[in-house]
């Protein structure tokens, strides 16, 4: 069996990384098929582990837009052959409706939706078409002449992204990261549901809300109580119960229990949440402070600034770089997202 994913292209790199980090460390055992970016097809998923791989994607990822059971790829030409040898009935709930989106393709989406539509009424019995308000939703993806047809069985919560974006929580700070860019670090840092996560720089708890909301235990802390504060009213505004949150210097930081994962955006510039440290000083005390802290096999993700050169500073502590991807925020300035781990 397989699953169609539509990706994200706000970035080149991180939608596919973060797939293979929640597959990586929720043992999701499947062939990736990267089609273009934006378009990805899961094969060889056994049937007994399919609906479990499923819901996991479907509740993980940020930067997939769409999950689907993929039952076809066929192209324009083949079409009206290949669609005669679907069992739409054992598919399809009473009623269904054609959506198709295309990623580098001139085909009218308009005519195929209707051309699919007519198609699968032909070839079914006792279904019909509810445009409005479907009971099952066939996707297609058209790219180029080829075309991937999906039936969706579970829907991802895009609206979450929207409606948590930092304006729009209980407590606000300016320059908060966006929920789908935290989700993704989340991933990349391969925690799994149950284990422990903390942000020392924990700002207004966007990481650790995207944290929370897939099942993870939490600390959080900061050098400023109003953040601390303010992080406990968003994690109660999203009904987040499992964390603790501290006022507390990152260079003081002891852990009752060791974290499976760090995940964090220090702050750097003009202002510092360690107060009497500025420049790259704060992310060599970082290292240091929280290198003990985590497990042997923890993996820390954090944003920095491409000015700073992480390498010797992990190095210098008995880190590694494992993956390194730039996010361009504006001319001076690209962000870098890291994913590191205690060296073996």
């Amino acid at each position: 069996m397989e699953l169609l994913c539509i990706q994200s292209q706000e970035h080149p790199e991180l939608p596919l990384a973060e797939l293979r980090a929640v597959m990586e460390c929720e043992n999701i055992d499947a062939e990736i098929d990267s089609i273009t970016e934006g378009l990805v097809v899961l094969k060889d998923i056994s049937q007994d582990n399919f609906m479990n791989y499923y819901r996991i994607l479907t509740r993980r990822l940020g930067y997939t837009h769409e999950v689907h059971e993929h039952i076809l790829r066929t192209d324009v030409e083949n079409l009206e052959k290949d669609v005669s040898t679907i069992d739409w009935s054992g598919l399809i709930d009473e009623n269904f409706a054609v959506r198709v989106k295309r990623i580098r393709s001139q085909v009218d989406t308009v005519a195929y939706e209707r051309k699919l539509g007519t198609l699968i009424l032909e070839n079914s019995q006792d279904i019909h078409v509810n445009l409005s308000k479907p009971n099952t939703l066939v996707r297609v993806v058209a790219h180029g002449d080829d075309l991937y047809v999906g039936i969706e069985r579970i829907r991802l919560d895009k609206k979450h992204f929207e409606d948590s974006k930092p304006h729009k929580r209980p407590f606000f700070y300016p320059g908060s990261m966006n929920p789908k860019l935290a989700r993704c670090m989340v991933n990349l840092s391969r925690i799994r549901e149950g284990e422990l996560l903390l942000d020392p720089f924990c700002g207004t708890g966007g990481i650790l809300i995207e944290a929370g909301l897939i099942g993870c235990r939490l600390v959080g802390s900061d050098i400023y109580w109003k953040m601390q504060n303010g992080t406990a009213i968003n994690l109660d505004h999203y009904g987040i119960t499992d964390y603790r949150t501290f006022h507390l210097d990152v260079r003081e930081l002891k852990m009752y229990e060791k974290v499976a994962s760090v995940v964090t955006d220090p702050p750097y510039g003009i202002s510092t949440s360690t107060g009497d440290v500025d420049g790259e000083e704060i992310f060599k005390e970082f290292f240091h402070a929280i290198y003990d802290n985590m497990k042997d096999d923890a993996y820390l993700c954090m944003a920095s600034p491409h000015y700073v050169d992480l390498k010797p500073m992990v190095d210098e502590v008995g880190f590694v770089i494992v993956e390194e991807y730039r996010i361009k925020m504006h001319r001076s300035l690209t962000r870098i997202i890291s994913v590191i781990r205690k060296k073996l």
